[in-house]
């Protein structure tokens, strides 16, 4: 280590790099589940694929590190390796959301099954492994340049992998609880590149050579900035009122004419809607105003309703509406969101959202409801606790003798042992009425349950006391269409509960129907016709 800079000799600024490498993984691996979201959801699959593809990166890095240290055990090879990656790191912004567009683009027309892990899986390879494959190269070069003997070999050691875990904590919480949700992922990336920038930099000017190829890594990383800074996935929209994350959600409201709607996804989905003219949305919130109907609401002289997974309040924006003076509250985990309803989708003032998880909300709760309205289901991202048996037995324990429970499940399958059966089944090992009713044009499918056995008859009665003649007609409909649901035998517990495989399967489904138009477009007019289709 004759020529080595001087910056070494004292071990200090080696446990320095350790921490900040350690640091770097963490913070690019949550950030990597943040870049991917938006696209293929947040599900434990998803992050089960992130985990997997960086472990395996990890791992290839500490092979090759440790080889390459022992054949050539120069602090310049490392250093240059921590400069590349930074650049890596900090094109992300700039480049990722292209990459992953384009390869879940290619995915949908060449596979016929698993779209999402496919698609997932090949984009964090590309844009996630080689970065952190180079990270993964700084512990075994380190453990090179530290150990002088064997006589404190394993406190040199330990002491590495002590500031990588103490690195790697920080990284983890940082991003999480502060970086992301104050500038975005985008910036995020920048930061943490930075860091790993600054620290190879220090290290050359010390060394007073690599001047050249510092100079362009600046360059590079001033560039990177400058295009990468942008936070929008959603970059070929160009009429989004807000756009930003939350700690839950990437979060995107647009805004014409008619509505003001909110997506948790840039390619598809309505999490709330807005209607401006202040009549009935067409969508599933409409047939869900069915259930204080079945609780008696024309007999009761007040009905007390809880929603879980509030969101910005569509369903109880619809309900003081057509109701008028009715008690709501809702529980909505992310606050974000929340905000966004008082600034955008005109909640009610008298409406009061609990920030907090839906199941934990009941369990702290002595309070019985006439209604309660199920809506924290997400595309894939179905939470596994809010979808058990132990879960459905909480909801009825919270339900007046003739409430009812009213659930929106949003990816309706058509094949044997779906995710609507599963649910289905479940809910019907709890209430002994379950009704479901499809919605028109739509995937998502209202479930009604209650242990009242003269809910027909209450819907009935109460839906002729109906002077509003839109809502009437909604009503019609939804009667006309309602199935008495028989239970058959799935059941998901707070022990094994697989939402997200289940989910998947109805995702392949969805995307194989929506998909195969365009490839029989394809077959017949090449690319020229695509183009002009899509």
């Amino acid at each position: 280590m004759g020529n080595n800079a001087s910056i070494l000799k004292n071990k200090l600024y080696l446990y320095i790099t350790e921490f900040f490498a350690g640091m770097s993984v963490m913070a690019v691996e949550l950030g990597a589940s943040r870049l991917l979201a938006p696209y293929f959801s947040s599900s434990q699959i998803v992050w089960t694929i992130i985990i997997g593809t960086i472990m395996i990166a990890m791992a290839l890095g500490n092979i090759y590190g440790g080889r390459s240290a022992d054949k050539k055990p120069d602090p310049d090879v490392l250093y240059r390796r921590i400069l590349i990656a930074a650049i890596w790191i900090a094109a992300i912004p700039v480049l990722g959301k292209y990459v992953i567009i384009g390869i879940a683009g290619v995915i949908i027309f060449t596979i016929n099954s698993n779209y999402l892990i496919w698609a997932a899986f090949i984009a964090c390879m590309v844009v996630f492994v080689f970065p952190l494959f180079l990270l993964g190269t700084v512990t075994p070069s380190l453990v090179k340049y530290t150990v002088d003997s064997l006589d404190d070999n394993g406190k040199t050691v330990g002491n590495l992998g002590a500031a990588n875990t103490i690195g790697s904590i920080i990284g983890t919480f940082i991003p999480t609880f502060v970086s992301i949700p104050a500038v975005g992922t985008a910036v995020t990336f920048l930061i943490f590149s930075g860091i790993l920038l600054v620290l190879a930099l220090i290290y050359f000017i010390n060394a007073k050579r690599g001047v050249k190829k510092s100079l362009i890594s600046v360059i590079l990383f001033i560039a990177c900035c400058v295009f990468g800074h942008d936070s929008s996935f959603a970059f070929w929209e160009n009429d989004i009122t807000y756009e930003g994350e939350s700690v839950y959600n990437y979060l995107q409201v647009k805004e014409d004419d008619e509505n003001v709607i909110l997506s948790t996804n840039v390619l598809f989905g309505v999490q709330s809607i807005l209607k401006k003219n202040e009549g009935l949305t067409g969508m599933y919130y409409d047939y869900a105003m069915a259930a204080p109907y079945m609780a008696g609401i024309k007999e009761k002289d007040e009905l007390d309703m809880l929603i879980l997974g509030m969101g910005t309040g569509t369903y109880a924006t619809q309900c003081k509406r057509y109701f008028g003076d009715i008690s709501i509250e809702g529980v909505e985990i992310d606050d974000k969101i929340t905000d966004l309803a008082v600034q955008y989708f005109e909640l009610p003032e008298d409406v009061p959202v609990t920030t907090y998880d839906g199941r934990a909300y009941l369990n702290s709760i002595d309070k019985k409801y006439d209604v309660i309205m199920v809506d924290a289901y997400q595309d894939i991202t179905i939470p596994f606790q809010m979808s058990s048996v132990e879960f459905f037995t909480l909801v009825k324990d919270h339900l007046s003798e003739d409430g009812v429970m009213v659930v929106n499940m949003n990816m309706r399958g058509q094949k044997e042992g779906n995710i609507t059966e599963y649910l289905s089944d479940t809910i019907a090992n709890v209430f002994d009425e379950v009704y479901t009713v499809d919605v028109s044009f739509n995937t998502n499918r209202e479930l009604f349950a209650t242990n009242n056995t003269e809910v027909l008859k209450v819907f009935e009665d109460n839906l002729a006391k109906e002077d509003n003649e839109d809502l009437s007609a909604m009503m019609e409909k939804v009667a006309l269409n309602l199935n008495s649901y028989e239970k058959g035998d799935y059941l998901m517990t707070d022990d094994q509960a697989p939402v997200e495989l289940l989910g998947m399967k109805v995702i392949d489904e969805i995307i194989k129907n929506e998909v195969e138009y365009y490839k029989d477009i394809y077959d017949e007019e090449g690319i020229e016709g695509l183009l002009k289709a899509m």
